[in-house]
């Protein structure tokens, strides 16, 4: 039996120019309680997830994964990698100026791909 984050992981995202309702705050917390690693921002306008990796060759790998993913989905997050190993991993659906199901599509993609983190 597969669990939510499989069952959203299995999804393929559906192209979004605008004219869908953002999901509400309690819609998106109920999706989050099926991810792992990432958190609701602000006004529930996007969800990010942070990684302290191995190093740089970790993060850069990591970012390249995720990459090859959001290209397959065609939703492509914003990611930013400071201190040659901190990454953070930012999704919003820009067209309707919030979250939408894709983003927790591709959150829980993300969520199963292996990663290097950094030893505490």
């Amino acid at each position: 039996m597969k669990n939510s984050k499989t069952e959203l992981a299995d999804k393929k995202c559906v192209p979004c120019e605008g004219g869908v309702a953002k999901l509400s705050r309690a819609e998106s917390e109920k999706y989050l309680q099926e991810l792992t690693d990432w958190h609701l921002k602000g006004n529930a306008e996007l969800i990010y997830a942070e990684y302290s990796m191995k190093n740089f060759v970790a993060a850069v790998g990591l970012i390249n994964r995720i990459a090859d993913l959001a290209e397959a989905d065609n939703h492509h997050p914003d990611i930013h990698l400071t201190g040659y190993r901190k990454l953070r991993i930012e999704l919003s659906t820009h067209a309707i100026g919030g979250l939408s199901e894709n983003d927790f599509i591709l959150a829980a993609k993300i969520d199963c791909l292996p990663k290097e983190l950094k030893k505490n």
